[in-house]
């Protein structure tokens, strides 16, 4: 049976992969929540008897919830990366102790 290694970890992949997750989630929320924002700001319009500003949909609703979901992406992706690194270097010292020991 082949044994498997513990990768080695480089640190400085760490916050390029974080501002990539941060980024592609930021622009996931942003886009959902642009559709939403027009689809609310139609409703009201339609309700309200009046022509629907879509400026509305940009700058009250997805932007802020954009600017605040990055936020909370930025600062648990850069805990999990940490904590997945310092597990994974961890774990990479106990497989070498163990393969010195046999």
């Amino acid at each position: 049976m082949a044994e498997a290694s513990f990768p080695k970890q480089r640190w400085y992949l760490i916050p390029a992969r974080i501002l990539l997750v941060t980024f592609i989630v930021t622009l996931l929320s942003f886009a959902v929540s642009l559709l939403l924002g027009i689809f609310g700001v139609i409703a009201a319009a339609k309700v309200r008897g009046l022509h629907p500003n879509m400026a509305l949909a940009y700058r009250d609703v997805a932007l802020p919830v954009a600017g605040i979901v990055a936020a909370i992406v930025l600062v648990s992706a850069t805990t999990m990366e940490v904590r997945h690194y310092r597990q994974t270097k961890a774990l990479g010292r106990i497989d070498d102790q163990m393969r010195t020991a046999h």
